[in-house]
């Protein structure tokens, strides 16, 4: 047996989609993963699941948009672990409907969106920064969306220069500016053992994404595991997908 106990990870909006496989295949690495959501009772269902697997795995229940359940989770996650390992800021959402122009899509839309998208991740980050600093090499994973890559948008050749996706302005704009936090963190933590990546995990199968995409879920998480399990001599401050670099 080891003398070292297993590296701890955190995933956010894990009951279900990209979340819940990032934290399946976390835990079948060896990692103990604790699934975050805002349903109590979607999380210990999807842990439940996990546990049927014969992996270590633990609900917690966390609001993105309620910083005091923010604060009590990192307290509570504090109190039972001497440290955190991973950080997977997964959960966001994609309320905005397809089809109207962007000038079209109400202003509570954007404030929802970013209060989930970016305030949301910030906030998380901020109070579980302290626990992933006490670890020997911590990881921080945002997951990000190649609609927040402004030079794609203006590819020609993708996918995001359509109408379906310029229709989302408000979740690409709220991916852009996650992408911002990932290099103003990074720079930060650029002296620490503490690695700050965004990902694009591609165009998953998802409800957020009407079960439309094309990769299914198990290929959707892999970006995601491979950049919170990555070692001492792997990036920071990077936006990646599959191993290469996603453009700003």
């Amino acid at each position: 047996m080891s003398d070292h106990p297993p590296k701890l990870a955190l995933v956010t909006g894990a009951n279900r989609g990209i979340g819940f496989e990032t934290a399946r295949q976390l835990a079948r690495s060896g990692v103990r993963v604790l699934l975050a959501g805002r349903d109590r009772e979607a999380v210990a269902a999807a842990s439940r699941e996990l546990r049927g697997e014969g992996l270590a795995a633990d609900p917690l229940v966390l609001d993105l948009t309620d910083p005091s359940g923010i604060r009590a989770a990192a307290e509570e996650v504090g109190a039972d672990h001497p440290h955190l390992d991973i950080l997977v800021n997964n959960a966001g959402i994609r309320i905005e409907e397809y089809g109207r122009q962007p000038s079209e899509q109400p202003l509570a839309q954007w404030r929802e969106t970013f209060d989930t998208n970016l305030f949301g991740v910030v906030e998380v980050t901020q109070a579980f920064l302290p626990l992933l600093r006490k670890a020997p090499a911590g990881r921080i994973v945002n997951v990000s969306s190649l609609l927040g890559s402004v030079t794609t948008h203006n590819d020609r050749t993708s996918y995001a220069y359509s109408p379906m996706f310029k229709s989302l302005p408000a979740y690409s704009a709220s991916k852009s500016a996650l992408n911002s936090w990932t290099v103003h963190l990074a720079y930060e933590l650029r002296e620490t053992p503490v690695k700050v990546n965004a990902v694009h995990p591609g165009y998953t199968r998802t409800a957020m994404n009407d079960g439309e995409g094309d990769l299914d879920v198990t290929d959707g998480a892999r970006t995601s595991v491979a950049m919170a399990l990555a070692g001492d001599e792997g990036p920071t401050g990077t936006y990646v997908h599959r191993g290469e670099t996603v453009p700003w």
